[in-house]
């Protein structure tokens, strides 16, 4: 299943790119489930990401590799791809694209996902859009609205 989401901000595209570290994955976790951020090396190919998602019954392990990162004249990205996934994600892959748009920026949340069973993967369709949606705003207060 294939996901793109975009928010357009006010800041060019490197800054915000730039900013793409530690402390906006935390400003960018969800209320639920709750993240437990276990490891966090960054956004460079090899880099690992490790969290543990605690939904207050059973806690489950994502753990996922940045596999590729590029930087050009107009837009700037890296790929995080799921190693380790809660259940019922076996396949998972991120792509965090930052785009010029003017003087601002167009962040883009590129995400591929699947469950291995077509119906659950459209079943879990609008709960990613949700979630990820939630993004939107926060991307707009850390680097202004357009």
């Amino acid at each position: 299943m294939h996901l793109h989401l975009r928010t357009n901000v006010a800041q060019d595209y490197l800054t915000v790119f730039n900013a793409f570290d530690e402390r906006l994955f935390r400003r960018l976790s969800p209320a639920y489930p709750k993240l437990k951020l276990l490891r966090f090396d960054g956004s460079e190919p090899g880099d690992v990401v490790d969290v543990e998602l605690q939904t207050g019954i059973k806690s489950f392990r994502w753990t996922s590799l940045i596999t590729a990162r590029k930087v050009t004249d107009s837009e700037a990205y890296f790929i995080d791809e799921g190693q380790q996934l809660p259940p019922p994600l076996r396949l998972w892959r991120h792509k965090h694209l930052v785009t010029k748009n003017g003087t601002g920026a167009t962040i883009h949340d590129i995400i591929t996902f699947s469950t291995g069973l077509k119906l659950l993967d459209v079943i879990l369709l609008p709960i990613m859009k949700l979630q990820f949606g939630m993004r939107g705003p926060i991307y707009e207060r850390e680097f202004g609205k357009v």
